[in-house]
């Protein structure tokens, strides 16, 4: 299957290792930001061609898929783009920052019947994938989860500590995964949702610290902190209170309650949640089926967050 990735930067790397383990992908184009930086890229994992022009890439020959790692704000915009030219998109989270956007790129999608892919790779995570077999086979029910994400970004720097050319955000991306994830782990849908935001940074124009709080239908919680002045551990933690046991999610790993391992290995192909992203994303274009955390899947998240910042703006 020859793919194409647009995205250089460091998340775009991680799918670019990721793809080294997957028999019967090639990868055909990249593409970048600045063209310099675009060609070595190309030149490190053997791929053909560079470019800045995600048309280009979209037309070379025999393309079928896409993996867009490209900044936020043109998520939603390049997916369709790509499905418009009849190529299948996997889009990194977040699907967009706001849910007209979202509701778009749904809307190509039903009209294409292309597969299109959202990246929450925390449905994928051997971790999370252990608890949600164990609350499949109704061996253990989440009363709460309990979330932090922390960073440390006070300026605008990306995962590898190099500028960012655009401005992540705590809403829209960070809390786009345990929202997401919470959705997932308890099938129920979302009853009451509050918000809270500390001071807006002065020169990034984002509020660094965030509070969210979710309740279903039947009175699972959500508690969820946020923030981008976190100097200490960086990345997000869950821990799963259930009625049968607690359990403390790491990305690709897993204690009980007690800090002791819970040996996931055997959970799936992979312990490299990106990897297992990837497949699920090829596996449903080559069997012609709707992949976990398809567009469809993971809208509902949306609108919360779409919900969630009409009330911020409420409180100004």
């Amino acid at each position: 299957m020859k793919v194409i990735l647009a995205g250089a930067g460091a998340f775009g790397i991680k799918h670019l290792d990721a793809i080294k383990n997957i028999d019967g992908i090639e990868v055909v184009a990249v593409v970048g930001r600045k063209l310099e930086a675009t060609k070595k890229v190309a030149t490190t994992y053997n791929i053909s061609l560079a470019t800045t022009d995600l048309a280009e890439a979209l037309a070379a020959p025999g393309v079928k898929a896409a993996i867009l790692a490209t900044p936020t704000q043109m998520h939603a915009a390049q997916a369709i783009q790509c499905m418009k030219a009849g190529v299948h998109v996997q889009v990194e989270i977040p699907l967009a920052n706001n849910w007209s956007d979202a509701q778009a790129v749904m809307d190509t999608q039903m009209e294409t019947g292309l597969v299109c892919m959202v990246g929450h790779t925390r449905r994928f995570n051997p971790s999370h994938q252990w608890v949600h077999n164990k609350i499949v086979t109704g061996n253990l029910s989440v009363q709460q989860m309990d979330v932090q994400t922390y960073f440390f970004r006070r300026q605008n720097m990306n995962a590898k500590g190099e500028p960012r050319s655009w401005t992540d955000h705590l809403l829209w991306h960070h809390a786009a995964h345990s929202v997401d994830l919470f959705l997932y782990q308890t099938g129920e849908d979302v009853v009451e949702a509050n918000i809270m935001q500390g001071p807006i940074h002065g020169e990034l124009g984002i509020a660094m610290d965030m509070s969210i709080q979710l309740r279903t239908t039947t009175g699972k919680l959500l508690t969820l902190s946020l923030s981008f002045n976190n100097e200490g551990p960086l990345g997000t933690f869950f821990r799963y209170i259930g009625d049968k046991g607690t359990y403390i999610a790491r990305y690709d790993d897993l204690l009980n309650g007690h800090e002791e391992p819970v040996d996931v290995s055997a959970v799936d192909v992979s312990m490299n949640g990106i990897e297992l992203q990837d497949r699920e994303f090829f596996n449903a274009i080559r069997d012609n089926r709707e992949p976990n955390s398809s567009v469809a899947k993971v809208l509902p998240c949306y609108k919360i967050l779409h919900g969630l910042e009409g009330k911020l703006k409420e409180s100004v």
